[in-house]
């Protein structure tokens, strides 16, 4: 007994002595901010893929953090941001006074954060053998005013125009910079038989498969199945194709920032992970999907 009393006695000391040991120092704490994190993220569909993609690398990294990206377009995004249900918007122009002034009705301030450049690259089929535009040209083409490829250079063909809904980000900016050649008040609108397609894919696959349609899409989606157009501020200037270069020199005639809206200054998970989409890392990615860094990282 005098035995078994002993060795009960050591295996509770042992016991004591195990629950005031110091933690292992070998793991490193969780930073508690990232712990079971959630992030909604909704907006412009140009910016899309390029959101999947960060997030896809940043959970990598950093899985404790969940990131849920959708798109819907620009309008969407920064709709859902008022509405105080996601955390992130995607846009692909900016906030509109009247966004702004609802979101400041509804009790939140957008914050804006610039991160990623984009040229809009106007596309026709591989087959048209037409290869500059100016500005004014493509304006006429989606106003209406030149209806056939024979007036622009080309065959005998009628054009047929394709563009993004309404609600996107990337119709909006192409309706003032390109058809209203950005002047302020000018009304000018898309000829009404303007085909409205609810993608960037669906315009790449349209122009492909017709050669007498003519589009637009953000630099990032553009494929080798179609021809990308020489842009010209006009008839006396160079005509200059959309590439990360021309972008960063400003000599490509339709170029743009492409955003990231809060609801108020970030904090937490969400300012950890635009913090990560700004540097060096996230910034890489934007490289590899074809658009144009904010700074060469």
């Amino acid at each position: 007994m005098k035995r078994v009393f002993l060795v009960v006695l050591l295996v509770t000391v042992l016991a004591v002595l195990a629950g005031c040991a110091p933690p292992d120092q070998s793991q490193p704490a969780a930073d508690p901010t990232l712990q079971t994190a959630v992030i909604q993220n909704k907006g412009s569909d140009t910016m899309v893929n390029l959101a999947l993609a960060w997030a896809e690398a940043y959970q990598e990294i950093n899985p404790q953090v969940r990131i849920s990206v959708t798109g819907g377009g620009t309008g969407t995004g920064i709709a859902a941001l008022i509405n105080g249900t996601v955390d992130l918007a995607n846009a692909s122009r900016e906030i509109k006074a009247e966004e702004m002034k609802a979101a400041l009705a509804n009790g939140s301030e957008p914050v804006e954060f610039i991160a990623a450049r984009d040229a809009i690259a106007v596309i026709v089929n591989l087959h048209n053998p037409v290869s500059e535009l100016t500005l004014q040209q493509v304006a006429d083409i989606y106003s209406g005013k030149i209806n056939n490829w024979s007036e622009v250079g080309g065959e005998d063909r009628p054009i047929v125009r394709l563009s993004r809904e309404t609600n996107s980000g990337t119709h909006v900016y192409f309706l003032e910079e390109v058809l209203r050649m950005g002047i302020a008040g000018d009304k000018t609108l898309f000829s009404t038989d303007t085909l409205l397609l609810p993608s960037s894919e669906g315009i790449i696959v349209e122009v492909r498969d017709n050669p007498n349609a003519i589009g637009y899409d953000g630099l990032g989606y553009v494929v080798p199945e179609v021809k990308v157009i020489a842009l010209g501020r006009s008839a006396h200037e160079p005509y200059i194709l959309p590439s990360a270069a021309t972008v960063a020199q400003g000599s490509y005639p339709i170029s743009r920032d492409l955003y990231i809206y809060t609801v108020g200054q970030p904090t937490g998970a969400t300012l950890s992970y635009l913090q990560w989409i700004l540097s060096t890392d996230g910034q890489n990615i934007v490289i590899a999907l074809g658009f144009v860094p904010i700074a060469s990282p």
